[in-house]
């Protein structure tokens, strides 16, 4: 607030405060309006929810345990197969309920083809869980 003297000779300076009281007659108003309309806005519709239980039913699916040796020799679950015979085992494998995951365990210096031929079979078989099982690295 600007503060007068007696001294005569000086000029009054325009007063350059902020009048701030229309201000805050507006947050009141805003203020009471939000008060009155926050409990309209919680009204709640009365449902009757079904029940359910909180623990997990977890089913593991199988697997299927694929090795690929460096030679092109294919392993189903450890027992030595050829590529002729792969499609009706995925095939039957693919109906099962839950769908078995495919673990494909390829040997380091096996060859792209044979692993590629393996996930196209069985991916035209229709399964669609397929991954890729590798040791990790001692450091």
């Amino acid at each position: 607030m600007a503060m007068g003297s007696f001294d005569g000779q000086r000029r009054m300076a325009p007063m350059a405060d902020m009048n701030v009281v229309p201000l805050v007659d507006v947050m009141l108003v805003l203020l009471v309006i939000f008060i009155v309309t926050a409990p309209l806005l919680t009204h709640a519709v009365k449902i009757d929810l079904p029940k359910a239980s909180s623990n997990v039913n977890i089913t593991k699916p199988e697997h299927i345990e694929f090795g690929i040796r460096e030679n092109g020799d294919l392993f189903w679950n450890g027992e030595k197969v050829i590529l002729a015979e792969l499609a009706p085992r995925f095939a039957l494998a693919s109906k099962q309920q839950p769908q078995p995951e495919l673990h494909i365990r390829a040997d380091r210096n096996a060859r792209y083809e044979s692993v590629a031929q393996v996930m196209s079979v069985a991916a035209k078989a229709g399964l669609v869980r397929i991954g890729f099982v590798s040791e990790p690295t001692a450091e």
